[in-house]
């Protein structure tokens, strides 16, 4: 028997000064049975950090065809694309090919600079690209904030972002690497 995805309310109420964009939102996300508590904070942070009107979660993990976040026009074409993790050269080719843009956020433990090293020369030939890392340390403590209810403010202001809920305030500083 499969497991079912864990089904996960989130309220955020987001001010990101860089953007002007002041807004909160009531989301819905489905947890994969595979899925890490670190990997789903970074698809609401990730959220958060690209936030607009018709910006959605996809299938995710289950379908290899989708990005975790995306944005379509009315013509159905994606004008953004958001991935997460540390992607083969092929599936990044495969983003920059169907979207206007994509955004790559990066995380996980003594994995990204060699990922980095191994694939930078290749991604700059992608000029729709941009590529973030997220510090292990701090998607870790994301991670300790995941319930069935979430509740957070995320103000973003040069670049940094404050994550913060009843008990707790986290700082990320998304590094750019290209």
């Amino acid at each position: 028997m499969a497991l079912k995805s864990t089904i996960i309310k989130a309220q955020l109420s987001l001010s990101d000064m860089d953007r002007n964009v002041y807004q909160d939102f009531n989301l819905t996300l489905a947890q994969h049975p595979s899925e890490t508590e670190q990997r789903l904070m970074i698809r609401l942070l990730a959220y958060a950090l690209n936030a607009c009107d018709g910006l959605e979660f996809t299938k995710g993990l289950s379908a290899d065809d989708e990005p975790e976040l995306w944005h379509k026009s009315y013509s159905d074409e994606i004008e953004l694309w958001v991935e997460l993790g540390l992607p083969d050269e092929k599936r990044v080719k495969k983003a920059c090919n169907k979207a206007k843009k994509v955004v790559l956020y990066t995380y996980g433990e003594n994995n990204q600079a060699i990922w980095w090293q191994k694939h930078q020369p290749k991604l700059y030939e992608f000029k729709n690209l941009s590529i973030f890392s997220l510090d292990f340390a701090t998607t870790q403590a994301l991670a300790a904030l995941v319930d069935r209810n979430i509740s957070l403010t995320i103000t973003i202001q040069d670049g940094d972002v404050w994550v913060s809920s009843d008990s707790v305030n986290i700082e990320i500083k998304p590094v750019q690497l290209m």
